[in-house]
């Protein structure tokens, strides 16, 4: 048992988080070169990576997938997910998040904090995952360490701790300044790394940058604290007694002792930088990245191979271990449960990842607690199912080894499991446990799909059926107006990487329309004591409810929210619950066009019962049709989904572009000038960014860029809304 807790200790578990084309990827692969997993360095411009293995991922030059690996460092075992940094795969990012102890965000020395970068990490706030940061990128022009950590303070709000300072810079960057350690790690053209003095012309700041640590780290954490105060307040009596022994001595200085006093000078300011010495200040590093109270900043260049050891070395000392998180929590019925990470205890793993391969289905897990070994059976605790395990493999990205067994804090695929989709809890049939599942996003855009050849339309159906089983943010459904099967996910790209899939790995030819974003439904004036009788008498047992309902807006973002006002038993609370789900069941199709209704709050404040016909049916059919009445006595708008779009331009293309922006009803909120370009963040509807990339390349001679990622709904222009129905 000691042994297997001991075990514990030496794994990390952590992802790598960034916007896409910070260096996530390259980052990756330069781990696993340092750690002598790989013997080559892989390149993503080359398609030579060993976590970017899909061919669509190679032939487009981003992660779209997440890719597990493992390697090694200072005798600890590292399980590292490479995440996608594109907005259309975030759920994919949310799926290793929730597996996950730690986490590596990257940011660009030269953009800073970007969009998908500030959807990542608020993504790793909600699952509570520490983080180190890594500021990538520092050998390009205008690279500048301190600007993109002051963007991080400010976009990010958590307390950046800066534990290094680079040496030279951009493309004069050679190496950094250790400040925990005070030494100096630089690398040479072949990539291997040298530790030396700290460079005498850079003394004096990295003194100063030490002492700003040190102040920063002492103000948030207690121990540190107190040594602080008690180092400086020695180190003020010994700068005292120097001085007086300096007055008493009225000799006036020769030459010869002058470096006595220089030597002196130093030791004193030797003494003020060390108010914390080495082995504190990393404990408390240690402490602040595990209860998120701050963040440590290292920097580097992964592409040109600088930087990786110090943060594999503080992956290593400051994220946490899987006996450092707080024991899974089970939810609903299982709420209270805990699960320890012990290899003795109860079985209980969560699915984050199914993938579908020639060699059979894989099924990505975490195991949380207790062992599972080859042949073992598991139960799906969500779906009440048994399954037996075929066999357990450690995952390379696409390349696998077998392996006899996992234990708690292990990241596995399982072969044999035919069933279990991503968000299930596995766990040991005798002790069941439903844990927390990822969230799952919204899908935000549609198209409709056909099999060019009308034989392979049942083939079509499997394939796209697999597609929404790997990815639960793809959802396919059928249209009850047209007939047409229709594929919703997140994006434009997002879709286009879907339907590519199809046609490679099914060799499907399939046509799909134009993409429609997913609009919604809102009440912007309501109404007050809206009364619906619904009685039916047909024989037998009648129906009878009698409801009197109230309808106010909400924010676009509360969603929808239920309440009773009844007074004096009129209507009986097993009735008043029957009225919430047929007020919840009206709200699948809006007035105005049949979307989805949100952001309104419904109030039963009156009612009435009958003694023999009144039923939990009878109070449902009244509040969903007593609903569907109301709103259309409501003031009801639609909503368009929107996105923030940043892009990037140079100066000279900046009036077209904002034109351009106009055109397609997009409100410009900031842009900021960084070396010879222009970044301009604007609100756009979804619906006008289909084709945007086209556009933005022909009238920037395809010099422009953008990121998009959606922030809810707006609500839109009149010449875009129906009438009522």
């Amino acid at each position: 048992m000691r042994t297997d807790l001991n075990s514990l200790a030496v794994i990390r578990n952590l992802g790598i988080l960034a916007h896409v084309d910070a260096g996530k990827t390259t980052v990756t692969e330069r781990i696993l070169y340092a750690t002598g997993t790989t013997h080559r360095r892989g390149e993503v411009h080359d398609g030579t990576t060993i976590t970017d293995f899909d061919s669509q991922e190679r032939d487009r030059g981003i992660t779209i997938f997440a890719a597990a690996v493992s390697c090694a460092w200072d005798g600890h075992r590292i399980n590292l997910i490479d995440t996608p940094g594109h907005v259309d795969f975030a759920d994919e990012v949310e799926r290793s998040l929730r597996v996950l102890d730690g986490a590596v965000a990257v940011f660009d020395a030269v953009a800073g904090v970007e969009p998908q970068s500030e959807s990542v990490w608020r993504q790793a706030d909600r699952y509570g995952v520490p983080r180190i940061a890594f500021v990538n990128k520092l050998d390009r022009a205008g690279a500048d360490l301190d600007t993109a950590v002051e963007s991080i303070r400010e976009r990010l709000h958590p307390a950046p701790l800066v534990v290094q300072l680079p040496i030279g810079t951009e493309d004069g960057f050679r190496g950094v300044v250790d400040l925990v350690h005070m030494r100096a790690l630089t690398w040479t053209d072949d990539g291997g790394m040298v530790t030396g003095e700290v460079p005498a012309g850079m003394r004096e700041e990295a003194l100063r940058r030490r002492r700003l640590l040190e102040e920063a780290v002492a103000e948030l954490h207690a121990g540190a604290l107190e040594e602080f105060c008690m180092r400086s307040t020695v180190g003020e009596k010994r700068s005292t007694v120097g001085e007086r022994q300096s007055t008493a001595d009225e000799r006036p200085s020769t030459v010869d002792e002058q470096p006595s006093r220089v030597d002196e000078q130093r030791s004193t300011v030797g003494e003020i930088q060390s108010a914390l010495d080495a082995r504190t200040l990393v404990g408390a590093l240690r402490d602040l990245t595990r209860t998120g109270d701050a963040v440590v900043v290292l920097c580097g260049s992964a592409y040109r191979n600088r930087g990786i050891e110090p943060l594999l070395d503080a992956v290593v000392s400051y994220l946490p271990s899987p006996l450092d998180v707080p024991p899974v929590r089970g939810t609903g019925e299982d709420e209270g449960q805990e699960r320890p990470a012990d290899p003795a205890a109860p079985f209980a793993a969560l699915v984050f990842k199914v993938n579908a391969t020639p060699t059979g289905r894989l099924t990505y897990l975490r195991v949380y607690s207790g062992t599972i070994g080859k042949g073992d059976v598991v139960m799906d605790a969500g779906a009440r199912r048994t399954e037996r395990v075929g066999r357990i493999l450690r995952v390379q990205a696409d390349r696998h080894a077998q392996v006899d067994r996992a234990l708690a804090g292990d990241i596995v695929a399982v072969v044999g499991l035919k069933s279990a989709r991503a968000g299930a809890t596995l766990c040991a049939p005798g002790a069941p446990l439903v844990l927390e599942a990822p969230g799952v996003a919204e899908p935000v855009v549609s198209v409709a799909v056909e099999a060019v050849r009308s034989t392979d339309t049942d083939r079509l159906a499997s394939a796209l059926a697999r597609l929404a089983e790997e990815d639960p943010s793809l959802v396919v459904r059928t249209d009850p107006e047209t007939g047409q099967t229709v594929l919703s996910g997140m994006g434009e790209l997002h879709l286009e990487v879907a339907l590519e899939k199809v046609r490679r790995d099914q060799g499907v030819d399939v046509n799909a329309g134009r993409p429609r974003v997913a609009h919604r439904e809102t009440v912007v004036r309501g109404v007050s004591g809206h009364v619906f009788r619904h009685v039916k008498q047909d024989g037998g047992a009648g129906q009878f409810a009698h409801v009197v309902l109230d309808v106010e807006p909400l924010d676009l973002d509360a969603g929808f929210e239920f309440r009773s006002a009844v007074v004096g038993g009129r209507v009986p609370q097993e009735y008043v619950r029957a009225v919430e789900a047929g007020c919840r069941d009206a709200l699948a199709e809006g007035p105005l066009a049949g979307h989805p209704v949100t952001g309104l709050r419904v109030t039963l404040t009156d009612g009435a019962t009958h003694v023999k016909d009144s039923s939990d049916t009878a109070f449902r059919t009244a509040g969903r049709l007593g609903l569907r009445q109301a709103l259309r006595a409501c003031a009801v708008v639609l909503l368009e989904p929107v996105a923030e779009v940043t892009v990037t331009v140079p100066d000279t293309a900046v009036g077209s572009v904002l034109g351009d922006l106009a055109a397609r009803r997009g409100r410009v909120s900031g842009s900021v000038t960084r070396a010879g370009s222009t970044v301009v963040t604007a609100t756009v509807p979804l619906a006008e960014l289909f084709g945007y990339a086209t556009r933005l390349r022909s009238r920037t001679q395809g010099r422009g860029t953008f990121t998009a990622r959606p922030t809810g709904y707006a609500p839109a222009p009149s010449a875009v809304t129906p009438a009522q129905r």
